[in-house]
């Protein structure tokens, strides 16, 4: 058993190339192999975002709280509230992030395949955030 006591993993932030605007991860859980799930809670300060995004497993975001935007390629931008649960298939193209004028924290839940979880594209520009 390994428990990750609250405040014993540091705060770090979104990185630049994969982030627009202010963005802070939490880890939650990031168990080593075999294991593949790892979670993190997220928080995006107003009109901060991810950039265009893949997984190869799938992604789960919790909405825990604030007011956020979600989008997949070819869809409408969907607003998020705390309590709603996103479910993001295999290889779907999208981006996630906060409404312009409000914050929102979400836990993110992906698994790795082949040692990622993840397929970084291009940012979101503003034009296409603010649709």
């Amino acid at each position: 058993m390994d428990i990750k006591r609250a405040g014993s993993q540091p705060s770090g932030k979104g990185p630049a190339e994969y982030f627009t605007g202010t963005v802070r991860i939490d880890p939650l859980s990031s168990p080593p192999d075999p294991a593949r799930v790892a979670m993190a809670l997220v928080t995006f300060e107003p009109g901060a975002r991810t950039a265009w995004h893949t997984h190869p497993l799938g992604q789960t975001l919790v909405v825990m709280s604030g007011c956020g935007w979600a989008q997949r390629e070819g869809g409408l931008v969907e607003e998020i509230r705390p309590g709603d649960v996103v479910w993001f298939p295999p290889g779907e193209r999208h981006w996630h992030g906060a409404a312009p004028a409000t914050a929102m924290s979400h836990i993110a839940v992906q698994e790795k395949l082949n040692g990622s979880p993840v397929t970084w594209m291009e940012k979101v520009g503003d034009e296409q955030y603010r649709r």
